[in-house]
């Protein structure tokens, strides 16, 4: 363009031609920005997110609660997260078929309306085994400093909340079933990715053994904030 410009100039310098041509390069230059700003995923809408999560019922419920405890429970997850892991689908950096054919069609935008319309939901509470409980609720809330394994509620916080700003998902109430095949999966090997953050798990699931991963599991399906009818319980008097 500024050789074009300068050549205009030289050939007709007493002509208005190259204040024309400027004038005319400028509604290009303006035209484009907003072209831009459209492409860019906005924050979900959680009611267009319900249609278009419609064919993610099947597996993880219209709600968000799936009844198969092979599929996660998605009600809650933060619209963040969902959408990395359909990224991650979507790019195969997580290995999934039946994902990657529900991920691949799919937008940003749509991803972030899925993930907003999920996390407006509630995911519904479990039950642990109360054999695992003890065992599972130390690995969650201290670790094992021996074996260098950290307490999962330093991510996850105390009731498996989560931490949407760091990308660290929601646990509370997850079926056991899923929880410990990811953690086997990700002890054998697997990861979702070569970015830092997708190495976290992987790394400490590689230190818990197979009684360590079933405890965790059942300990968080049985995982969720106190309800009021927690609150209304007695509590036991202390012994003298």
């Amino acid at each position: 363009m500024a050789a074009g410009t300068a050549m205009a100039q030289d050939a007709a310098k007493s002509t208005a031609a190259p204040a024309k041509a400027a004038t005319a390069a400028q509604p290009a230059a303006t035209t484009a920005a907003p072209a831009t700003a459209e492409a860019a995923a906005k924050p979900g809408d959680a009611t267009a997110g319900q249609a278009k999560a419609a064919a993610c019922g099947a597996c993880h419920g219209m709600d968000g609660n799936s009844t198969d405890p092979q599929y996660p429970k998605l009600a809650g997850q933060s619209e963040q997260y969902i959408v990395h892991q359909l990224e991650n689908f979507k790019s195969s950096r997580r290995q999934n078929p039946i994902m990657l054919g529900m991920a691949t069609p799919l937008s940003e935008q749509d991803m972030h309306d899925i993930g907003a319309y999920f996390a407006s939901k509630t995911a519904l509470p479990g039950v642990a085994d109360q054999a695992l409980v003890s065992h599972g609720q130390q690995l969650f809330r201290e670790g094992d400093v021996k074996r260098g394994i950290p307490a999962c509620m330093a991510c996850h916080s105390i009731d498996g909340r989560g931490n949407p700003g760091a990308m660290y998902p929601q646990l509370e109430s997850q079926h056991a079933q899923y929880i410990q095949a990811t953690l086997k999966a990700w002890h054998d090997g697997t990861t979702w990715g070569t970015d830092a953050h997708s190495q976290i798990m992987p790394a400490i699931a590689q230190k818990l053994d197979a009684d360590d991963i079933a405890a965790l599991a059942s300990y968080i399906e049985g995982l969720h904030p106190a309800t009021e009818a927690d609150l209304q319980k007695p509590v036991a008097a202390a012994t003298p």
